[in-house]
């Protein structure tokens, strides 16, 4: 079948290497005019990890990564508050845990496919219009075409959701933070394989010391203290920052000087989707354009290959019959992530507490971390994925 995949990322070139082992013909379509890069650091394991080893990219996804050593939490002015090792991570997932950008991950997943898979760049898709054997896409600049099936794997704000299943506003769940991130080159002190964070009530900022004398800075803080609309571009995401950290202790100052020469900068909303249905005739959904579990969860990059390959799975077991494959892949994934997005707004306010009691007791928390049996009973659990992937052959 000829499947057009609206979006390059993660979940969507993943899908692109499964359906073509599958003996499909898939279109990537990306709204940028190249592979995205950037982004935050995520934590990759479970499912996700086992994926990438099937695709034979893991080899390069562990060398593009950090092993890291400490997560540590100081107050305003630097000293320890909080934190523990990261061997709890690595002794619960027996090794099988790296920490990486965001954005390196996908450069490697669509290394996978690059000139194997048909990619237009700087396209998007305007209109959708299902008729019985296809659906007609029209683009954005190029000439329509029509398709077998299309997926959308586009990401929180996807266009392909809202063509066919509704408004935005419909299915997002606020979990009531914002995230930006940002990386500078030559930033001062650097803590090697160190996650270091400063976190007052509803503000936290962290920073990693990354190759190449490269910073990777992450700002979370609580929607109430937006100082206005949100920000749309490099300028009003800056200035946002600064109205939201200035007055902040540790090196905040030091920080969102660096910040002015960057023009990159992340910004979005911490939300989730909550779909009836992920699937529409012909149309589906994939990843955050489904059902994003948020940054909170930790392993929506894992989630997303593992959806790819359960749908190109599914779709070669129901031989081309997607109305069949779609209900599968939609069973078989649905209670898993429900539960990620449960833990994830559970989880929230331990993030970056709203209060000054809050952020003390999530320091200590972390301290006990460092007992074995402790750190077993706060994360061994939600760690370890409750899901068997199928083997399908492909």
């Amino acid at each position: 079948m000829k499947i057009a995949i609206s979006g390059a990322g993660i979940g969507g070139a993943a899908l692109a290497y499964w359906l073509l082992r599958a003996g499909h013909e898939p279109t990537l379509i990306e709204k940028a005019p190249h592979p995205r890069g950037g982004g935050y650091m995520i934590d990759f394991w479970g499912l996700g990890y086992t994926i990438a080893e099937r695709m034979g990219i893991l080899p390069a996804v562990r060398s593009a990564g950090y092993s890291v050593r400490e997560v540590r939490f100081v107050d305003g002015k630097g000293r320890r508050s909080g934190g523990f090792s990261a061997d709890v991570f690595h002794d619960a997932l027996n090794n099988r845990f790296i920490s990486l950008p965001r954005g390196r991950l996908a450069m490697e997943v669509f290394r996978s496919i690059e000139g194997r898979v048909e990619t237009i760049f700087d396209e998007s898709i305007a209109t959708l219009s299902e008729c019985r054997d296809g659906v007609d896409v029209v683009f954005g600049h190029g000439l329509p075409r029509r398709f077998d099936l299309v997926v959308g794997a586009d990401g929180l704000h996807s266009t392909v959701r809202k063509l066919v299943f509704g408004p935005e506003s419909r299915f997002e769940r606020d979990v009531g933070y914002r995230v930006a991130a940002f990386e500078v080159d030559g930033y001062r002190p650097r803590d090697e394989l160190v996650y270091v964070s400063h976190t007052e009530p509803g503000r936290q900022i962290s920073r990693f010391a990354e190759r190449h004398e490269r910073t990777l800075f992450l700002f979370v803080f609580a929607a109430e203290h937006m100082p206005g609309p949100e920000p749309h571009d490099g300028m009003e995401r800056r200035a946002t920052l600064r109205g939201v950290f200035g007055g902040m202790g540790w090196e905040t100052p030091h920080i969102l000087a660096a910040m002015e020469h960057v023009e990159d900068i992340y910004f979005d909303r911490v939300s989730q989707i909550e779909m009836p249905a992920w699937s529409k005739g012909r149309v589906a959904l994939l990843g955050d354009a489904a059902a994003c579990v948020s940054l909170l969860a930790g392993e929506g990059c894992g989630l997303a290959l593992t959806e790819a390959y359960v749908m190109a799975g599914e779709l070669a077991r129901a031989r081309g019959d997607h109305v069949q494959a779609f209900a599968a892949y939609e069973e078989r994934l649905r209670s898993m992530i429900a539960s990620r997005q449960a833990s994830a707004r559970k989880f929230a306010g331990a993030f970056a507490p709203r209060t000054a009691v809050g952020v003390w007791f999530r320091n200590q928390v972390t301290r006990l971390m460092n007992i074995p049996p402790l750190a077993e009973l706060f994360l061994g659990r939600d760690l370890r994925d409750r899901m068997e992937l199928p083997d399908y052959g492909i």
